[in-house]
Protein backbone atom coordinates (compact mmCIF):
# COMPACT_ATOMS: atom_id res chain seq x y z
CA UNK A 1 0.00 0.00 0.00
CA UNK A 2 1.38 3.40 -0.94
CA UNK A 3 2.04 5.55 2.11
CA UNK A 4 0.80 9.11 1.97
CA UNK A 5 2.82 10.16 5.02
CA UNK A 6 6.47 9.65 5.84
CA UNK A 7 6.36 7.42 8.94
CA UNK A 8 9.62 8.96 10.19
CA UNK A 9 7.89 12.35 10.41
CA UNK A 10 5.02 11.09 12.60
CA UNK A 11 4.98 11.74 16.36
CA UNK A 12 6.56 8.74 18.11
CA UNK A 13 4.53 5.90 19.56
CA UNK A 14 5.51 4.70 23.03
CA UNK A 15 4.34 1.53 24.77
CA UNK A 16 3.40 1.47 28.44
CA UNK A 17 3.88 -2.12 29.58
CA UNK A 18 2.00 -2.60 32.85
CA UNK A 19 3.69 -5.22 35.03
CA UNK A 20 2.94 -3.76 38.44
CA UNK A 21 0.60 -6.43 39.78
CA UNK A 22 1.26 -8.91 42.56
CA UNK A 23 -0.17 -11.92 40.70
CA UNK A 24 -2.10 -13.22 43.72
CA UNK A 25 -4.57 -15.25 41.64
CA UNK A 26 -1.77 -17.44 40.28
CA UNK A 27 -0.38 -18.14 43.75
CA UNK A 28 3.21 -18.81 44.74
CA UNK A 29 5.94 -16.45 45.89
CA UNK A 30 6.92 -15.19 42.42
CA UNK A 31 4.60 -12.67 40.67
CA UNK A 32 3.28 -14.04 37.38
CA UNK A 33 5.14 -11.44 35.28
CA UNK A 34 8.43 -12.93 36.53
CA UNK A 35 7.50 -16.60 36.09
CA UNK A 36 9.44 -18.42 33.40
CA UNK A 37 7.94 -18.99 29.95
CA UNK A 38 10.13 -20.94 27.59
CA UNK A 39 13.13 -20.29 29.86
CA UNK A 40 12.63 -16.51 30.08
CA UNK A 41 10.56 -14.37 32.46
CA UNK A 42 7.13 -13.51 31.07
CA UNK A 43 7.88 -9.78 31.25
CA UNK A 44 11.10 -10.27 29.26
CA UNK A 45 9.16 -11.95 26.47
CA UNK A 46 6.55 -9.18 26.46
CA UNK A 47 9.20 -6.48 26.27
CA UNK A 48 10.92 -8.40 23.48
CA UNK A 49 7.86 -8.19 21.22
CA UNK A 50 7.63 -4.41 21.61
CA UNK A 51 11.38 -4.14 21.09
CA UNK A 52 10.85 -5.93 17.76
CA UNK A 53 7.92 -3.76 16.63
CA UNK A 54 8.90 -1.10 14.11
CA UNK A 55 5.91 1.02 15.19
CA UNK A 56 7.14 1.47 18.77
CA UNK A 57 9.97 3.92 19.43
CA UNK A 58 10.12 3.60 23.22
CA UNK A 59 8.90 1.53 26.16
CA UNK A 60 7.96 2.57 29.69
CA UNK A 61 7.69 -0.32 32.13
CA UNK A 62 5.53 -0.22 35.24
CA UNK A 63 6.81 -2.49 38.03
CA UNK A 64 5.44 -3.34 41.51
CA UNK A 65 5.98 -0.78 44.25
CA UNK A 66 7.90 -3.42 46.20
CA UNK A 67 10.73 -3.85 43.71
CA UNK A 68 10.78 -5.36 40.24
CA UNK A 69 13.06 -2.96 38.40
CA UNK A 70 15.90 -5.45 38.82
CA UNK A 71 14.16 -7.94 36.53
CA UNK A 72 13.71 -5.26 33.87
CA UNK A 73 17.33 -4.09 34.10
CA UNK A 74 18.45 -7.70 33.82
CA UNK A 75 16.36 -8.04 30.66
CA UNK A 76 17.95 -4.89 29.25
CA UNK A 77 21.44 -6.19 29.97
CA UNK A 78 20.93 -9.80 28.86
CA UNK A 79 18.72 -9.23 25.80
CA UNK A 80 20.17 -5.97 24.51
CA UNK A 81 16.87 -4.06 24.68
CA UNK A 82 17.37 -0.47 23.54
CA UNK A 83 13.84 0.99 23.63
CA UNK A 84 13.21 1.10 27.39
CA UNK A 85 12.98 4.78 28.34
CA UNK A 86 11.88 4.53 31.98
CA UNK A 87 10.94 2.08 34.73
CA UNK A 88 8.29 3.50 37.06
CA UNK A 89 6.62 2.21 40.21
CA UNK A 90 3.02 1.14 39.96
CA UNK A 91 0.14 2.22 42.15
CA UNK A 92 -2.39 0.32 44.20
CA UNK A 93 -4.50 -0.23 41.06
CA UNK A 94 -3.79 -0.71 37.37
CA UNK A 95 -5.35 2.67 36.69
CA UNK A 96 -2.93 4.38 39.08
CA UNK A 97 -0.04 2.48 37.50
CA UNK A 98 -0.86 3.71 34.00
CA UNK A 99 -1.29 7.24 35.33
CA UNK A 100 2.23 7.08 36.81
CA UNK A 101 3.57 5.96 33.44
CA UNK A 102 1.77 8.75 31.59
CA UNK A 103 3.51 11.26 33.82
CA UNK A 104 6.86 9.86 32.68
CA UNK A 105 6.20 10.37 28.95
CA UNK A 106 8.36 12.72 26.93
CA UNK A 107 6.41 15.73 25.61
CA UNK A 108 7.05 14.66 21.97
CA UNK A 109 5.11 11.38 22.27
CA UNK A 110 2.00 11.37 20.10
CA UNK A 111 0.69 7.80 20.40
CA UNK A 112 0.46 5.68 23.56
CA UNK A 113 -0.01 1.90 23.50
CA UNK A 114 -0.98 0.41 26.88
CA UNK A 115 -0.27 -3.31 27.16
CA UNK A 116 -0.55 -5.93 29.89
CA UNK A 117 2.87 -7.20 30.88
CA UNK A 118 1.42 -10.71 31.15
CA UNK A 119 0.37 -10.87 27.49
CA UNK A 120 3.76 -12.03 26.14
CA UNK A 121 2.48 -13.68 22.94
CA UNK A 122 0.97 -10.63 21.26
CA UNK A 123 1.87 -10.76 17.54
CA UNK A 124 4.14 -7.97 16.32
CA UNK A 125 1.88 -7.33 13.34
CA UNK A 126 -1.07 -6.79 15.71
CA UNK A 127 0.91 -4.12 17.57
CA UNK A 128 1.79 -2.43 14.29
CA UNK A 129 -1.82 -2.61 13.09
CA UNK A 130 -3.14 -1.10 16.33
CA UNK A 131 -0.70 1.82 16.13
CA UNK A 132 -1.47 2.41 12.46
CA UNK A 133 -5.22 2.43 13.06
CA UNK A 134 -4.91 4.61 16.17
CA UNK A 135 -3.15 7.26 14.13
CA UNK A 136 -6.26 7.40 11.95
CA UNK A 137 -9.05 7.04 14.49
CA UNK A 138 -7.55 8.27 17.74
CA UNK A 139 -8.56 5.28 19.87
CA UNK A 140 -8.24 1.59 18.94
CA UNK A 141 -8.45 -1.67 20.88
CA UNK A 142 -8.03 -5.26 19.65
CA UNK A 143 -10.44 -8.01 20.58
CA UNK A 144 -12.07 -11.23 19.47
CA UNK A 145 -15.79 -11.87 18.93
CA UNK A 146 -17.44 -14.00 21.59
CA UNK A 147 -17.86 -17.46 20.10
CA UNK A 148 -19.48 -19.40 22.96
CA UNK A 149 -23.01 -19.11 24.33
CA UNK A 150 -23.20 -16.66 27.24
CA UNK A 151 -25.29 -17.23 30.37
CA UNK A 152 -26.07 -14.86 33.23
CA UNK A 153 -25.90 -16.82 36.50
CA UNK A 154 -27.12 -15.84 39.99
CA UNK A 155 -25.26 -16.30 43.26
CA UNK A 156 -26.50 -19.88 43.66
CA UNK A 157 -25.20 -20.98 40.27
CA UNK A 158 -28.59 -21.02 38.57
CA UNK A 159 -28.89 -19.60 35.07
CA UNK A 160 -30.97 -16.42 34.96
CA UNK A 161 -30.91 -15.70 31.23
CA UNK A 162 -29.03 -16.44 28.03
CA UNK A 163 -27.17 -13.33 26.88
CA UNK A 164 -27.29 -12.41 23.20
CA UNK A 165 -23.67 -12.66 22.03
CA UNK A 166 -24.11 -10.73 18.76
CA UNK A 167 -21.83 -7.71 18.88
CA UNK A 168 -19.98 -8.87 22.02
CA UNK A 169 -16.18 -8.94 21.95
CA UNK A 170 -13.46 -9.99 24.40
CA UNK A 171 -11.07 -7.06 24.71
CA UNK A 172 -7.28 -7.42 24.59
CA UNK A 173 -4.26 -5.12 24.66
CA UNK A 174 -2.40 -3.14 23.41
CA UNK A 175 -5.04 -0.45 23.64
CA UNK A 176 -3.69 2.44 21.59
CA UNK A 177 -4.64 6.12 21.69
CA UNK A 178 -3.61 9.59 20.70
CA UNK A 179 -1.78 10.77 23.78
CA UNK A 180 -4.03 13.76 24.44
CA UNK A 181 -7.14 11.55 24.29
CA UNK A 182 -5.78 9.10 26.85
CA UNK A 183 -4.37 11.81 29.11
CA UNK A 184 -7.68 13.68 29.13
CA UNK A 185 -9.54 10.46 29.93
CA UNK A 186 -7.27 9.73 32.89
CA UNK A 187 -7.43 13.30 34.19
CA UNK A 188 -11.24 13.22 34.11
CA UNK A 189 -11.47 9.77 35.70
CA UNK A 190 -9.30 10.77 38.66
CA UNK A 191 -11.10 14.10 39.05
CA UNK A 192 -14.45 12.27 39.14
CA UNK A 193 -13.27 9.39 41.30
CA UNK A 194 -14.17 6.95 38.51
CA UNK A 195 -12.50 3.55 38.32
CA UNK A 196 -12.57 1.50 35.11
CA UNK A 197 -11.50 -2.00 34.16
CA UNK A 198 -9.43 -0.91 31.16
CA UNK A 199 -8.18 2.20 29.39
CA UNK A 200 -10.90 2.14 26.74
CA UNK A 201 -13.71 2.58 29.25
CA UNK A 202 -12.06 5.76 30.55
CA UNK A 203 -11.86 7.09 27.00
CA UNK A 204 -15.44 6.05 26.19
CA UNK A 205 -16.87 8.08 29.07
CA UNK A 206 -15.31 11.25 27.60
CA UNK A 207 -17.41 10.80 24.45
CA UNK A 208 -14.56 9.66 22.19
CA UNK A 209 -15.42 6.68 19.95
CA UNK A 210 -13.13 3.69 20.36
CA UNK A 211 -12.67 1.44 17.30
CA UNK A 212 -12.50 -2.32 17.83
CA UNK A 213 -10.27 -4.32 15.48
CA UNK A 214 -9.70 -8.10 15.30
CA UNK A 215 -7.10 -9.36 17.75
CA UNK A 216 -5.53 -12.79 18.19
CA UNK A 217 -6.37 -15.84 20.31
CA UNK A 218 -2.63 -16.23 20.92
CA UNK A 219 -2.68 -12.84 22.66
CA UNK A 220 -3.77 -14.46 25.91
CA UNK A 221 -3.42 -13.00 29.38
CA UNK A 222 -1.57 -15.17 31.86
CA UNK A 223 -3.61 -15.10 35.07
CA UNK A 224 -3.81 -18.67 36.38
CA UNK A 225 -1.38 -21.58 36.51
CA UNK A 226 -2.99 -23.41 33.59
CA UNK A 227 -2.65 -20.23 31.50
CA UNK A 228 1.10 -20.58 31.76
CA UNK A 229 0.92 -24.16 30.48
CA UNK A 230 -1.23 -23.04 27.53
CA UNK A 231 1.22 -20.22 26.79
CA UNK A 232 4.05 -22.77 26.66
CA UNK A 233 2.10 -24.73 24.04
CA UNK A 234 1.50 -21.62 21.92
CA UNK A 235 5.14 -20.57 22.23
CA UNK A 236 6.31 -23.98 21.06
CA UNK A 237 3.91 -23.80 18.13
CA UNK A 238 5.15 -20.34 17.15
CA UNK A 239 8.77 -21.49 17.29
CA UNK A 240 8.04 -24.46 15.06
CA UNK A 241 6.25 -22.30 12.50
CA UNK A 242 9.06 -19.73 12.48
CA UNK A 243 11.83 -22.28 12.23
CA UNK A 244 10.04 -24.53 9.75
CA UNK A 245 10.04 -27.59 12.02
CA UNK A 246 6.88 -29.09 10.61
CA UNK A 247 7.39 -32.74 11.53
CA UNK A 248 6.40 -32.11 15.15
CA UNK A 249 3.50 -29.83 14.16
CA UNK A 250 2.25 -30.74 10.67
CA UNK A 251 1.23 -27.88 8.40
CA UNK A 252 -2.47 -27.75 7.64
CA UNK A 253 -3.72 -26.37 4.35
CA UNK A 254 -7.16 -24.86 3.93
CA UNK A 255 -9.00 -23.15 1.08
CA UNK A 256 -11.57 -20.37 1.06
CA UNK A 257 -13.83 -18.92 -1.64
CA UNK A 258 -14.97 -15.32 -1.92
CA UNK A 259 -17.32 -13.27 -4.10
CA UNK A 260 -18.31 -9.61 -4.24
CA UNK A 261 -20.08 -7.23 -6.61
CA UNK A 262 -20.79 -3.50 -6.61
CA UNK A 263 -22.68 -1.05 -8.78
CA UNK A 264 -20.81 1.47 -10.98
CA UNK A 265 -21.82 5.10 -10.38
CA UNK A 266 -20.62 8.54 -11.37
CA UNK A 267 -18.68 10.68 -8.93
CA UNK A 268 -16.63 7.83 -7.44
CA UNK A 269 -13.04 6.75 -8.11
CA UNK A 270 -12.53 3.19 -9.30
CA UNK A 271 -10.34 0.99 -7.11
CA UNK A 272 -9.51 -2.60 -8.01
CA UNK A 273 -6.87 -4.79 -6.40
CA UNK A 274 -5.61 -1.92 -4.29
CA UNK A 275 -4.95 0.26 -7.34
CA UNK A 276 -6.80 3.26 -8.71
CA UNK A 277 -7.97 2.51 -12.25
CA UNK A 278 -8.65 5.40 -14.66
CA UNK A 279 -12.37 5.38 -15.54
CA UNK A 280 -15.32 7.78 -15.64
CA UNK A 281 -17.18 5.91 -12.90
CA UNK A 282 -16.39 4.13 -9.64
CA UNK A 283 -17.90 1.44 -7.45
CA UNK A 284 -20.56 2.34 -4.90
CA UNK A 285 -20.11 1.04 -1.36
CA UNK A 286 -19.59 1.87 2.32
CA UNK A 287 -15.81 1.56 1.84
CA UNK A 288 -14.01 2.29 -1.42
CA UNK A 289 -15.89 -0.82 -2.74
CA UNK A 290 -12.83 -2.58 -4.17
CA UNK A 291 -14.63 -5.78 -5.22
CA UNK A 292 -11.38 -7.64 -5.90
CA UNK A 293 -9.91 -7.04 -2.44
CA UNK A 294 -13.31 -7.75 -0.88
CA UNK A 295 -13.55 -11.11 -2.64
CA UNK A 296 -9.99 -12.00 -1.60
CA UNK A 297 -10.68 -10.88 1.97
CA UNK A 298 -13.83 -12.97 2.21
CA UNK A 299 -11.98 -15.99 0.79
CA UNK A 300 -9.20 -15.56 3.36
CA UNK A 301 -11.70 -15.25 6.22
CA UNK A 302 -13.48 -18.35 4.98
CA UNK A 303 -10.23 -20.30 4.76
CA UNK A 304 -9.39 -19.66 8.42
CA UNK A 305 -13.00 -19.94 9.65
CA UNK A 306 -13.29 -16.31 10.82
CA UNK A 307 -16.67 -15.29 9.41
CA UNK A 308 -17.03 -12.78 6.61
CA UNK A 309 -16.41 -9.17 5.63
CA UNK A 310 -19.82 -7.98 6.80
CA UNK A 311 -19.30 -9.35 10.30
CA UNK A 312 -15.91 -7.68 10.82
CA UNK A 313 -16.65 -4.45 8.96
CA UNK A 314 -20.43 -3.80 9.13
CA UNK A 315 -21.70 -1.28 6.60
CA UNK A 316 -23.58 0.63 9.28
CA UNK A 317 -20.38 1.37 11.24
CA UNK A 318 -19.08 4.88 10.46
CA UNK A 319 -15.55 3.75 11.32
CA UNK A 320 -15.36 1.98 7.95
CA UNK A 321 -16.99 4.74 5.88
CA UNK A 322 -14.97 5.34 2.67
CA UNK A 323 -12.03 3.41 4.12
CA UNK A 324 -9.47 1.96 1.73
CA UNK A 325 -10.00 -1.75 1.22
CA UNK A 326 -6.24 -2.18 1.56
CA UNK A 327 -6.73 -1.48 5.28
CA UNK A 328 -9.49 -4.09 5.45
CA UNK A 329 -7.30 -6.72 3.80
CA UNK A 330 -4.36 -5.94 6.08
CA UNK A 331 -6.67 -6.38 9.06
CA UNK A 332 -7.96 -9.70 7.71
CA UNK A 333 -4.38 -10.85 7.21
CA UNK A 334 -3.77 -10.09 10.90
CA UNK A 335 -6.81 -12.20 11.82
CA UNK A 336 -5.45 -15.12 9.77
CA UNK A 337 -2.02 -14.71 11.36
CA UNK A 338 -3.61 -14.77 14.80
CA UNK A 339 -5.09 -18.15 13.94
CA UNK A 340 -1.70 -19.47 12.91
CA UNK A 341 -2.18 -19.21 9.15
CA UNK A 342 -0.40 -17.43 6.35
CA UNK A 343 -1.53 -17.05 2.74
CA UNK A 344 -0.15 -19.65 0.35
CA UNK A 345 -1.62 -18.44 -2.93
CA UNK A 346 -4.44 -16.39 -4.45
CA UNK A 347 -6.36 -16.99 -7.67
CA UNK A 348 -8.90 -14.29 -8.53
CA UNK A 349 -11.03 -13.24 -11.48
CA UNK A 350 -12.63 -9.84 -12.09
CA UNK A 351 -15.76 -9.81 -14.29
CA UNK A 352 -16.44 -6.52 -16.11
CA UNK A 353 -17.10 -5.09 -19.57
CA UNK A 354 -15.19 -1.84 -19.09
CA UNK A 355 -12.54 -0.65 -18.43
CA UNK A 356 -9.97 -3.03 -19.86
CA UNK A 357 -7.60 -4.24 -17.16
CA UNK A 358 -4.79 -5.72 -19.23
CA UNK A 359 -2.38 -2.87 -18.47
CA UNK A 360 -3.21 -2.94 -14.74
CA UNK A 361 -3.03 -6.64 -13.90
CA UNK A 362 0.66 -6.56 -13.01
CA UNK A 363 0.24 -3.62 -10.62
CA UNK A 364 -2.76 -5.25 -8.95
CA UNK A 365 -0.88 -8.51 -8.41
CA UNK A 366 2.04 -6.60 -6.87
CA UNK A 367 -0.26 -4.65 -4.55
CA UNK A 368 -2.14 -7.76 -3.40
CA UNK A 369 1.09 -9.69 -2.82
CA UNK A 370 2.45 -6.82 -0.72
CA UNK A 371 -0.74 -6.61 1.36
CA UNK A 372 -0.73 -10.36 2.02
CA UNK A 373 3.01 -10.68 2.59
CA UNK A 374 3.66 -13.19 -0.20
CA UNK A 375 5.71 -13.29 -3.38
CA UNK A 376 4.03 -11.86 -6.47
CA UNK A 377 4.25 -15.27 -8.12
CA UNK A 378 1.71 -16.56 -5.60
CA UNK A 379 -0.97 -14.11 -6.76
CA UNK A 380 -2.93 -14.54 -9.99
CA UNK A 381 -5.45 -11.95 -11.19
CA UNK A 382 -7.47 -12.50 -14.34
CA UNK A 383 -10.11 -10.37 -16.04
CA UNK A 384 -13.06 -11.48 -18.14
CA UNK A 385 -16.20 -9.99 -19.63
CA UNK A 386 -19.71 -11.34 -19.16
CA UNK A 387 -20.37 -11.41 -22.92
CA UNK A 388 -22.92 -8.60 -22.65
CA UNK A 389 -25.17 -10.55 -20.29
CA UNK A 390 -26.75 -9.36 -17.06
CA UNK A 391 -25.91 -6.28 -14.99
CA UNK A 392 -22.21 -6.74 -15.73
CA UNK A 393 -22.81 -7.05 -19.46
CA UNK A 394 -24.85 -3.84 -19.41
CA UNK A 395 -21.95 -2.05 -17.72
CA UNK A 396 -23.89 -1.47 -14.51
CA UNK A 397 -21.42 -3.09 -12.16
CA UNK A 398 -18.34 -5.22 -11.55
CA UNK A 399 -17.97 -8.57 -9.77
CA UNK A 400 -15.01 -10.61 -8.56
CA UNK A 401 -14.39 -14.20 -7.51
CA UNK A 402 -11.40 -15.38 -5.47
CA UNK A 403 -9.94 -18.59 -4.13
CA UNK A 404 -7.33 -18.31 -1.37
CA UNK A 405 -5.32 -21.17 0.08
CA UNK A 406 -3.60 -20.85 3.44
CA UNK A 407 -1.03 -22.92 5.32
CA UNK A 408 -0.30 -23.02 9.01
CA UNK A 409 -0.50 -24.90 12.26
CA UNK A 410 -4.08 -25.52 13.29
CA UNK A 411 -4.83 -24.96 16.99
CA UNK A 412 -6.37 -27.72 19.00
CA UNK A 413 -9.53 -25.70 19.64
CA UNK A 414 -9.95 -24.89 15.99
CA UNK A 415 -10.37 -21.16 16.60
CA UNK A 416 -8.32 -18.03 16.32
Amino acid sequence: MKKTTDENSLPPAVAIVVAGGSGRRMGGDIPKQYRLLGGLPVITRTLGVFEESSSISGIIVVVPVEGGSGHVMEAVASRGFSKIRAVVSGGSTRQESVRNALAALNHSVGIVAVHDGVRPLVPVDLIDLCVREARKYGAVVPGIPVADTLKSVDGTGRIRVTVEREGLWLVQTPQVFHRHILQDAYDRAFADGFSGTDDAVLVERTGVSVVMIPGSRDNMKITLENDLARAEEILTLQRDVKQGRRAANPVHQRVGFGYDSHRLVEGRKLFLGGCQIPYDRGLLGHSDADVLLHAIGDALLGAVGAGDLGRLFPDDDPAWKDISSTVLLETIRSVASGRGYGVHNVDATVILERPRLKLHIDSMEEAIARLLGVEKERVSVKASTNEGMGFIGRGEGIAAFAVVSVAGNEHDDGVM
